[in-house]
């Protein structure tokens, strides 16, 4: 597979086997992260591998979050175990943080990079035939998130990688032809 077929048969997946992920399969993939472009070489990623237990407590405060919009107080306690249960399941689960700079320059390049490196790590999950759903939102500053995934309080977590085997790849979704966004300037 090109590089080019890649980017273009790479899909978000939602729905993984049974098919456990191995170690050297996730630290191949860190590998192929970590090679992202990055000005002033601050190398600002880390990576937390979540096990089960960490895996469900992530869940749970997400499930949380969900569930505070269910007015009736079994519906959300369901809701919250429902998540929480979803993702004690996944195969794998990857939380990709950056470490915070006090230089906003620097803050910025360091986003930038730690997206690239998830961007690596996404690719070469599909060349050896893995899928990832990458996640990001509001949940990631939640305390009890940061809590699961055991980051320091000098880092930010980016997104959140649910990581597999693909039980399913579904299809294509538009995307604007080039020339809807391609400027060629003078």
């Amino acid at each position: 597979m090109t590089i080019l077929e890649a980017i273009s048969s790479r899909r978000s997946i939602k729905e993984f086997t049974d098919r456990p992920i191995s170690p050297d399969e996730v630290e191949q993939l860190i590998g192929a992260a970590i090679r992202a472009p990055n000005h002033r070489s601050t190398e600002p990623w880390r990576f937390y591998v979540l096990g089960p237990e960490a895996r469900r407590a992530y869940g749970a405060a997400l499930g949380a979050r969900k569930a505070k919009k269910v007015d009736d107080p079994d519906a959300a306690e369901a809701v919250l175990n429902k998540v929480a249960d979803k993702h004690a399941e996944l195969p794998a689960m990857l939380a990709v943080s950056m470490l915070i700079d006090e230089n906003p320059e620097i803050r910025e390049e360091d986003y930038a990079a730690t997206y690239m490196a998830i961007q690596n790590l996404s690719l070469a999950a599909h060349a050896l035939g893995l899928g990832t759903h990458i996640k990001t939102g509001a949940v990631m500053d939640d305390p009890r998130s940061r809590t699961a995934v055991g980051v320091g309080s000098g880092e930010r977590i980016v997104a959140t990688i649910e990581l597999g085997e693909p039980a399913a790849i579904p299809d294509p979704k538009k995307r604007r032809a080039v020339g809807e966004v391609t400027s060629w300037v003078a």
